[in-house]
């Protein structure tokens, strides 16, 4: 198997400046029990919640507020966007951030993170070109002045799954506080058995015309590429409900504002439960939005 190179590449672009990365921690190793090899975990994150777990452990300093993470969030996803397509790197957006754009063309206020999608073409340039590249980044008013790490994971050259360790193949980083963007490779995995499907190394599966011709269109007031049938993708993973609630993650939806607006009061009463109550309450949420669609799809039909 065949690692990624640790080359890194300096830039200059119109808002951006790149630097080289100096050392970083080592791995930890993640054993077995069915007597495999252990397979290194090259990510990391402080806790393995629905909070802790979208922080990098090297730049973690504490949770930051919901007003830090939104905002960090957005500037995080216009360096990104902009940093990619100045430099000819393909890359669209993916998950719930795809999600994001489908309401509003911004990132879900809820989110922790945002997702995005590269093709084995450019992952293999960011491996061998941008790889522990750190982009300075300016808003246009010069007001917001931030620095991301782009590090490629150097077990992303490996496309199958492995023992599950290093599923995220990249990371965009704000090196202030550690949130990041994920992102992950598609590459057509079995084309004798399964031609023209790619796939990421946590099993999500799309037919080429799924994602091509990309879609140009704009997120967090940045261009940006969207799949084909991003419709179709949203409603496989996530479910009509997801296209329809507006009532969701303690956020209501406002048609005339076009706007998640947060519920202040239920999100206070969220951060304090548990990890394992927020998450069941998270199950609760979104079953109980299944049988609402559900049930008016059964009493229009």
């Amino acid at each position: 198997m065949r690692l990624l190179s640790w080359q890194s590449l300096l830039l200059v672009t119109s808002l951006h400046s790149a630097s080289a990365l100096p050392s970083l921690v080592p791995n930890i190793i993640i054993r077995q029990d069915d007597g495999e090899p252990p397979e290194e975990k090259y990510f990391h994150e402080p806790g393995g919640d629905d909070i802790l777990g979208h922080y990098d452990t090297r730049f973690f300093k504490g949770v930051v507020t919901y007003e830090e993470r939104t905002d960090t969030l957005m500037h995080m996803t216009r360096a990104y966007l902009n940093f990619f397509r100045e430099n000819g790197l393909e890359t669209w957006i993916a998950h719930g951030s795809l999600l994001g754009w489908w309401w509003n063309g911004k990132v879900l206020p809820w989110d922790w993170d945002i997702d995005t999608q590269v093709n084995t073409a450019t992952l293999h340039r960011m491996a061998d070109n941008f790889n522990h590249t750190i982009c300075h980044y300016a808003s246009k008013d010069n007001q917001t002045l931030r620095k991301y790490l782009l590090d490629v994971n150097p077990h992303a050259r490996q496309r199958d799954r492995g023992q599950g360790q290093n599923i995220i193949d990249a990371r965009w980083i704000d090196m202030r506080n550690g949130l990041y963007i994920d992102i992950t490779g598609v590459s057509e995995l079995n084309p004798e058995t399964e031609p023209g499907i790619l796939q990421c190394k946590n099993f999500h599966k799309y037919k080429i015309s799924d994602l091509y011709p990309m879609r140009e269109s704009v997120y967090e007031g940045v261009p940006a590429k969207i799949p084909y049938k991003y419709d179709e993708i949203l409603i496989k993973e996530y479910g009509h409900s997801a296209l329809v609630v507006m009532d969701f993650e303690d956020h209501n939806w406002i048609p005339e504002l076009k706007l998640w607006v947060p519920d202040k009061k239920r999100i206070a009463e969220t951060a304090k439960l548990t990890p394992e109550e927020r998450k069941k309450k998270q199950d609760e949420e979104r079953q109980r939005r299944e049988d609402a669609i559900m049930g008016n799809s059964d009493k229009s039909g």
